[in-house]
């Protein structure tokens, strides 16, 4: 836990202002992003403090597969149902405002604006699916 990390704040119920959506997997959070690019844009976050996504390693597939499957099921909780039409991926360094990693899920893809398409690009130098 690294009570200067907001991420970790809100992990622990400790920033009011971030509504908690359900998240089934007991070791993330789910919250809206607080500036969305998309209809719908979640981030799910560990409640462990973890680094960016640069410190991920082989070990950790597993919980970016918990990731997606979390957002996925908020996606469809939020009666979004077109997982054909979804953007998933983390902001590479130095490009992420938080250094807590953290899912960006946004959907549809297809109504993101002009900068959102830009920002949250698929496989570009600064987004990665």
């Amino acid at each position: 836990y690294d009570g200067k990390c907001v991420f970790c704040r809100i992990a622990r119920r400790e920033e009011p202002g971030t509504a908690l959506l359900p998240c089934e997997d007991e070791d993330l959070v789910c919250f809206r992003d607080i500036k969305p690019g998309a209809p719908h844009h979640y981030l799910v976050v560990p409640v462990k403090h973890m680094g960016n996504c640069k410190t991920l390693k082989t070990e950790h597939i597993p919980l970016v597969k918990r990731m997606m499957e979390a957002g996925k099921a908020v996606l469809q909780k939020n009666n979004f149902s077109d997982l054909n039409d979804v953007r998933m991926g983390f902001h590479w360094p130095p490009f992420c405002s938080i250094a807590h990693l953290h899912l960006h899920v946004l959907a549809p893809a297809s109504q993101l604006g002009f900068f959102s398409r830009l920002y949250y690009r698929i496989n570009s130098y600064w987004f990665i699916t």
